[in-house]
């Protein structure tokens, strides 16, 4: 695979399911801004009994502590795709990335959806869901590079990259809530369940 910015996204419309009655929220910010870990967190305060989803993506590449998602290799994804598994899917950074359509009958019974998302799908989530709650998570560029160094995936170059490309692309579109996320991880999970409550009716934090 090539190495990438943001390429190609595709939304594979779900016609005779109604997800009017559900809340996808979609939470997006640059690499190191802790976006799964806020996720995990709020999972562990808000799961189904509350009406809350919190979505596994699919990616082309292994697991590991800082990002936990299903794996498919890219033949696999793309055959997967072309297949309509995906609500969602887009590719970034040499990888592929996917949202399981499965989402949408969460939605359809008035659950909230919960995935981390490229900010690049932005308007095609909001396009494909009547309510939509976009989250911007945010921490200092100093912040960021520890983090990414941190997780070890790339090396320097490829962790400058990553930082170059957070401010514009945080100025490319309007979140609808920013968090952020420098601080004390449990104040961000705060601030993200009260998001959520605020929002949904079912959701209580």
């Amino acid at each position: 695979m090539s190495r990438s910015a943001v390429g190609r996204v595709e939304v594979n419309p779900s016609p005779d399911i109604d997800v009017a009655e559900g809340l996808f929220v979609a939470i997006v910010g640059p690499s190191g801004a802790g976006k799964d870990a806020l996720i995990r967190g709020l999972s562990a305060r808000l799961g189904e009994a509350d009406g809350v989803f919190c979505v596994r993506r699919v990616v082309t590449r292994r697991a590991d502590a800082f990002e936990d998602h299903d794996t498919l290799e890219e033949g696999e994804f793309l055959l997967a795709r072309k297949r309509g598994r995906f609500a969602l899917s887009w590719a970034a950074h040499g990888l592929h990335y996917g949202v399981p359509c499965e989402v949408d009958a969460r939605l359809a019974r008035g659950g909230a959806v919960v995935c981390n998302v490229s900010r690049a799908v932005v308007a095609d989530v909001r396009r494909r869901y009547p309510r939509s709650l976009v989250v911007l998570v945010t921490a200092r560029p100093a912040t960021l590079a520890a983090r990414l160094a941190a997780r070890g995936r790339e090396g320097s170059e490829g962790r400058r990259e990553r930082l170059d490309r957070a401010l514009p692309r945080e100025a490319a579109f309007e979140p609808d809530a920013i968090i952020d996320n420098d601080g004390a991880l449990a104040d961000a999970i705060e601030r993200l369940c009260h998001l959520l409550a605020s929002h949904h009716r079912s959701a209580r934090p």
